[in-house]
């Protein structure tokens, strides 16, 4: 079975550097699926692994502003993921910009993020908070049902002890956000809702 957390607070226990470096290798290699029972691995533990992944591939437009600034992955509502996700990220960079994580309560907060983790506690604040980002190029990222449909840009999905994800490609051209083909072979992609359709 996942081990979940117990609670926002509990977030089970902290695994080392060359785990993750496992996990990275596994992710490139194709696991679309990263098990978390062989590695005996939190949800969030997999999860945040898999945040650091897409900021390798996934290119944003280039703001001369930024240069020098750090990337940025922020949590949107309840943190789930303790200082797992600061561990994973920690003496790492992006072209050269050293990541950064932070948290934030409202979605004007994040529009200066790289990348949004929006919790499952934003769940009834969804729309509002996806209209917030609206225009910004951020990578917004979830983990409930129907994010990605509803206009989010990657959404988590649990399958059989195994994190996936899919990747609405209308909400990243709509970000200005570019794909890497190595990513979208990884995923499973949906379209934006449309009025009469779903998918």
């Amino acid at each position: 079975m996942i081990r979940r957390p117990k609670s926002v607070g509990g977030r089970g226990k902290r695994i080392s550097g060359p785990v993750f470096a496992l996990l990275a290798s596994a992710w490139l290699a194709g696991g679309l699926g990263v098990p978390t029972r062989a590695q005996s691995l939190t949800e969030y533990e997999v999860k945040a692994v898999f945040l650091y992944n897409f900021a390798k591939f996934v290119e944003w437009p280039s703001v001369p502003a930024e240069a020098g600034q750090p990337f940025t992955i922020c949590v949107v509502g309840e943190d789930p993921f303790g200082d797992t996700l600061d561990q994973a990220i920690l003496g790492k960079s992006i072209n050269g910009r050293a990541l950064m994580a932070r948290r934030v309560r409202r979605a004007g907060d994040a529009r200066t993020c790289q990348i949004a983790f929006i919790s499952a506690s934003e769940g009834k604040r969804l729309r509002a908070i996806l209209d917030g980002l609206n225009g910004a190029s951020v990578l917004t990222v979830g983990e409930t049902e129907g994010f990605a449909e509803q206009g989010g840009v990657i959404n988590f999905r649990l399958e059989e002890d195994r994190v996936r994800f899919e990747i609405n490609v209308d909400a990243a051209q709509r970000a200005g956000l570019k794909m890497s083909a190595k990513l979208l072979g990884l995923a499973r992609i949906v379209r934006s809702e449309r009025p009469g359709r779903k998918g």
